[in-house]
C-alpha cells in the first residue's frame, strides 16, 4: 500500500481548508501540504445549503477573509456568491491544486517515535481506502454533520400527505408556488426561507417552539461602499472590517454588563418594524440576547412579508403531524402543502474521526482545549472553530496563523512535537460553550471542555485571540515541544489533574 508524505494534512475545504491553504503557502512556503475534502467541490457550508435565499448572516467583511478584500456592493451576500468569492480565493493563490476531493477521513493515529500522523481516507464512491502520513494533522472540517440535519421525531409524521423537507437537503426543483408552507424553526435558516419562499408561495408560516432575537440591517454596508469610491480595496476593506469588529465587540460587552436595557433596545427596534399592534410575545424570547445566536433580518425582510400578509408567525408546541398539516398541544391546526424542518444541525467536532496517541484511543470529551483549538495531551493536531458570537473567519484567521508560527517555531527549535499539557491543579474544566441554543446542548456531552484560565479558557473575543494566537508567545509554559522518539503522549493523566 502506496503512502503519500507530507508536512501538513488539512482536513476540509470549506472557509477555514481555504484560509489554512493560505497560510501555509505564504508563512510555511516550505511545506508540503494537501486539503482533503470529503465533498465533490469546495466551499463547506456554502457548496452543501442550496435552499432559497441561502445567505451569510455575518457581514463579509468580517466574513470574508482578511487578506482577501471583499469588493461586493452587498455586505449580507448570498450563498452563491460566497462560493464564487471562496472559488476565486483558492484559485488565486493557487490553493485549489492541493484540494483532493471525495476524501472523507475516517482515522487518525499518531506515533510518537516518528512524530508522524497515519491518516486514513476513503476515496470517491467506490471508498477505496488511501493512506497519507503527516507531521500535522489541521482540522478544518466544521462543527456539523453534513449527511444528516437534526429533525425531531414528530409523532404523525408519516400521516402528512404533502412534502416534508429539511433545509439541508433541499430537493433540486421544490415547486413551492401558490402552495401553503410551514416552516418549522425560528433560527437562521427559518428567518430566511420565510420572507424568501414568501415572495411566491400562497402563504408561509414560521411555526416556533419559542422566539428568537432578531435585528435588522441593510444588506449593503454605505460606509464600505463609500470608502471604496477613494481608498485602495485593501485599505477600505481593512478598516471595514475592524469597524465591524469592534461594534459587534462594543455590542456583545453591553449585552453582558446591561442584558435588560439590551433587550429592550433590541425588542423596540423590531417593534418598529411590525405592524401597528402586533403580539411581540412572537418575538421576546426568555433568555438574553446573546445567550443564543442572533439572528440577522437584511433590509427588514422578514418583517416586510410580516406587514403586507404573505408570512406570519406562529409560537406554540406541535402536537403531531396530520394529514392536512400541524396540530398544536392548544387544539389549534394548521394547514399545509409544504413543511419544511429547519429545525437545526447535528453537531460533531472533527468530522467524527477516529483518534489514536500512541495506541490509545482519544475521547475528545475528556480533553481540555488550549487556546481553543488544540487538545489537552493530543500532539500535533488543530482544529478551526469559529466564534458563536461574531464571523467564523475572525477566529478561523488567527487559527491558521497561530498554526503556522507553531510550524515555524518547531522548525526554527529542531523539535517535531507541540503537545498542550496541562498539569496546572488550579484549571477547573468547565464547559466548553455557554449557548443555550438546543443544537449546542444536544452535543455538550461530546465535546471537549476549556479550562477556567488561560490559555485553556475559550474566548469569544477577537481582541483577546489576536493577542493571544497572533502576538502571544508559542513557549508558553504549557504548550512543549519535544523531539520525535523522545518520550510517548499520554493525555489521560493529564485530564485527570483538570477534574
Amino acid at each position: 500500500m502506496t503512502i503519500e508524505t507530507l508536512d501538513v494534512l488539512v482536513v476540509g475545504a470549506g472557509i477555514s481548508g481555504i484560509d489554512a491553504g493560505y497560510h501555509l503557502r505564504t508563512y510555511c512556503p516550505g511545506k508540503t501540504y494537501a486539503i482533503l475534502e470529503g465533498r465533490d467541490d469546495l466551499g463547506g457550508t456554502w457548496d452543501l445549503f442550496r435552499y432559497p435565499g441561502i445567505r451569510s448572516d455575518s457581514d463579509m467583511h468580517t466574513l470574508g477573509f482578511s487578506f482577501r478584500p471583499w469588493k461586493e456592493a452587498k455586505a449580507i451576500a448570498d450563498g452563491p456568491s460566497i462560493k464564487k468569492y471562496l472559488r476565486d480565493t483558492a484559485r488565486d493563490y493557487g490553493i485549489d491544486k492541493h484540494i483532493r476531493y471525495q476524501h472523507r477521513v475516517v482515522r487518525a493515529a499518531w506515533d510518537s517515535q516518528t512524530a508522524r500522523w497515519t491518516v486514513e481516507a476513503e476515496r470517491g464512491p467506490e471508498r477505496e481506502p488511501v493512506t497519507f502520513s503527516a507531521r500535522f494533522l489541521f482540522m478544518c472540517s466544521g462543527y456539523y454533520r453534513y449527511d444528516e440535519g437534526f429533525t425531531p421525531a414528530f409523532e404523525g409524521r408519516d400521516d402528512f400527505e404533502g412534502q416534508i423537507v429539511h433545509p439541508q437537503h433541499w430537493p433540486e426543483n421544490l415547486d413551492y408556488k401558490g402552495k401553503r408552507v410551514i416552516v418549522i424553526g425560528s433560527g437562521a435558516t427559518a428567518v430566511t426561507l420565510v420572507p424568501e419562499m414568501a415572495k411566491e408561495a400562497a402563504q408561509v408560516t414560521m411555526l416556533q417552539r419559542s422566539p428568537t432575537y432578531m435585528v435588522s440591517r441593510p444588506s449593503e454596508d454605505k460606509i464600505a461602499n463609500g470608502l471604496r469610491k477613494f481608498l485602495p480595496s485593501r485599505i477600505a476593506y481593512g478598516i471595514t472590517r475592524w469597524k465591524n469588529v469592534l461594534f459587534g465587540m462594543y455590542f456583545y460587552n453591553k449585552t453582558r454588563t446591561n442584558p435588560e436595557g439590551v433587550n429592550q433596545f433590541v425588542l423596540g427596534k423590531v417593534k418598529e418594524l411590525l405592524p401597528a399592534g402586533y403580539d411581540m410575545t412572537h418575538f421576546t424570547p426568555s433568555y438574553n440576547v446573546w445567550d443564543q445566536r442572533l439572528c440577522l433580518v437584511p433590509d427588514d425582510d422578514l418583517f416586510g412579508a410580516i406587514k403586507n400578509g404573505s408570512a406570519d408567525v406562529v409560537t406554540g408546541q406541535i402536537d403531531r403531524f396530520t394529514k392536512k398539516g400541524i396540530r398544536l398541544k392548544d387544539g389549534q391546526e394548521l394547514e399545509a402543502d409544504i413543511i419544511v424542518t429547519a429545525t437545526g444541525l447535528n453537531v460533531q467536532l472533527l468530522s467524527g474521526v477516529q483518534f489514536s496517541v500512541d495506541g490509545a484511543p482519544v475521547e475528545l470529551a475528556k480533553t481540555i482545549t488550549y487556546k481553543a483549538m488544540m487538545f489537552s495531551g493530543v500532539p500535533n493536531l488543530a482544529t478551526s472553530f469559529g466564534y458563536t458570537n461574531a464571523s467564523w473567519t475572525l477566529k478561523a484567521d488567527l487559527t491558521c496563523m497561530y498554526v503556522a508560527r507553531l510550524l515555524n517555531h518547531m522548525d526554527r527549535t529542531g523539535t517535531q512535537i507541540a503537545t498542550p499539557v496541562l498539569d496546572d491543579p488550579e484549571v477547573r474544566a468547565e464547559p466548553w460553550l455557554s449557548f443555550s441554543s438546543g443544537y449546542v446542548q444536544r452535543a455538550l456531552a461530546t465535546l471537549p471542555r476549556q479550562g477556567s484560565k488561560r490559555p485553556w479558557r475559550v474566548h469569544q473575543n477577537y481582541a483577546l485571540d489576536m493577542l493571544d494566537l497572533k502576538f502571544g508567545k508559542v513557549e508558553d509554559g504549557a504548550m512543549r515541544f519535544t523531539k520525535a522518539g523522545a518520550t510517548k503522549s499520554a493525555p489521560e493523566p493529564m485530564l485527570e489533574a483538570a477534574e
